[in-house]
């Protein structure tokens, strides 16, 4: 089911996987390296908190509004083709934003940065899937790739504080640029080209549906505190979002070749992965956020400082990544889901107890919970979703379960900045109502961990998966008929709705 054609020489799978690995870590550096950079945006740029989420937003919404459209851009025009493209333009929105003059430049440019991101991961994780086909070598290679990109998030604030403290803020836009060129470079000598045998066609409307889902939610929650959360702008932009979750059930399920296909969703792994992912990563998302404004604005610490205190987060990250894949390959998902919701609630439940005073031991052990959950839970979250689904559509499923992540950090700054904006209590009380939310995430994570990778779970994804195969293939088989009769695949002819074939008979027990 793959076309594959190498450029250059051949050098193995250990090499596409390290520039895999190179790309996701430069990707993933921008989040948190963005985040200790964050007090020094506000006093250079005159930002009020709204803003500071924004500039992280902008980032996180964007890549998670266009990872599905960049993962099935990929399976079309080729896995590298669109890799290679997103480093360019990677590269170019970080130069920009280092040269931003005011913060609605910087936000407009960490937008830019973004629609190059979102061709990174997900592509990168379905260059991995399909390198990697047997399924232990498989987990263990999107162990090591979940390994360094939970590296980058973790090194990002150590990273971010030497920079910010010599070179200014603008630096750790710059320091992205060499990077990208490096593995653009890597990417064009010896990743083999790789596309689906079949390309789908484009879905306009599911994409509109999809920005005007994630993006509606995440300014209302950010903009609520300062225009009220009864205002009717607020409560447009919920109903937005509520109307574009109906559209997408049900013009997607309608279309011929969607952009977010329902059908995967009808399997309890998948399902169960996706909404993991929304939730581990709101934990995320909002510890990074409500972590660097509690160590430099209420701590005093600079840039620097509150960096190297998170060492112990990025050892723990660093350390507890490739266990999560050898943890998967040995006994699947749901043990590491499970370790992983665990230590995100033990670590942010004690930050819930931190103030001005509280003792660096404390913050230490917090920090080293907390690592230890963000490095196990990214790999049994890509191996559930990827479980039980047929490779061809891999770019696709990786991409929701990426899109899913990338939401739920942006929602995880979006909750707790407002809470905090939203507060006349000061920072050290709202922020313990914050950590208190983000505590019941990891919570929430290891119950739908248990819920998602049980046996019935597991079973009905194997059942599933098998119809959809079958499903896929007939499609596949009447797809020349079609195109004649649509005017060919892709852009030209009839994109419309149209009815999918029925599922497939069971097979026979």
């Amino acid at each position: 089911m793959f076309v594959t054609a190498v450029a250059g020489t051949s050098r193995g799978p250990t090499i596409v996987l390290l520039t895999c690995c190179l790309s996701v870590f430069v990707a993933g550096l921008d989040v948190t390296i963005a985040n200790v950079a964050l007090p020094s945006i506000q006093r250079g740029l005159h930002a009020p908190v709204s803003g500071l989420q924004w500039t992280i937003d902008a980032y996180t919404l964007v890549i998670a509004c266009l990872l599905m459209f960049s993962g099935s851009l990929a399976d079309r025009f080729g896995r590298r083709r669109v890799f290679q493209l997103g480093l360019g333009i990677f590269a170019l929105g970080s130069l920009l934003c280092g040269l931003a003059p005011s913060l609605g430049a910087l936000i407009a440019f960490r937008a830019v940065q973004a629609v190059g991101g979102s061709m990174l991961n997900p592509v990168a994780m379905s260059i991995v899937a399909t390198t990697f086909t047997e399924p232990a070598a498989r987990a263990r290679a999107v162990g090591a790739w979940g390994a360094v990109g939970g590296l980058s998030l973790a090194s990002g604030p150590v990273l971010g504080g030497l920079l910010v403290d010599d070179f200014g803020w603008r630096s750790i836009f710059w320091v992205n640029v060499p990077i990208g060129v490096l593995a653009g470079y890597l990417a064009h000598r010896f990743v083999p080209e790789s596309k689906a045998a079949r390309g789908k066609r484009f879905d306009p409307l599911g994409q509109l549906l999809v920005v005007t889902l994630l993006g509606p939610v995440t300014a209302a929650v950010i903009e609520g505190p300062r225009h009220g959360w009864s205002s009717p702008l607020i409560i447009g932009l919920f109903v937005l979002a509520g109307v574009s979750v109906l559209g997408l059930a049900v013009v997607e399920r309608r279309r011929f070749e969607p952009l977010v296909e329902i059908r995967f969703f009808r399997s309890p792994a998948f399902s169960g992965a996706i909404v993991v992912g929304l939730v581990a990563l709101t934990t995320v998302g909002g510890f990074l956020f409500l972590n660097t404004l509690y160590l430099q604005d209420v701590r005093g610490y600079s840039p620097l400082h509150a960096g190297l205190l998170t060492i112990p987060m990025a050892a723990a990250v660093a350390v507890c990544s490739p266990v999560s894949g050898r943890i998967v390959a040995a006994r699947g998902p749901r043990v590491a889901l499970v370790l992983a919701g665990l230590l995100l609630a033990a670590g942010t439940g004690l930050l819930a107890g931190a103030g001005r005073e509280t003792g660096v031991w404390y913050l230490v052990l917090a920090y080293l919970l907390f690592g230890a959950g963000s490095g196990l839970v990214n790999t049994p979250i890509t191996n559930a979703a990827l479980s039980g689904l047929p490779r061809d559509q891999s770019g696709v499923a990786g991409a929701i379960a990426s899109a899913a992540r990338s939401t739920g950090g942006a929602i995880g700054v979006a909750v707790c900045g407002s809470i905090v904006a939203g507060s006349s209590a000061g920072f050290v009380p709202a922020s313990r109502v914050a950590w208190a939310v983000l505590a019941g995430c990891g919570g929430a994570t290891v119950l739908l961990g248990l819920l998602s990778t049980g046996r019935w779970a597991r079973a009905r994804a194997e059942r599933h998966g098998r119809q959809l195969s079958a499903q896929i293939t007939d499609v596949a088989d009447e797809q020349p008929e079609d195109d004649k009769r649509r005017g060919g695949p892709g852009m030209g002819g009839d994109a419309g709705i149209h009815h999918r074939p029925g599922p497939a008979p069971r097979p026979a027990p």
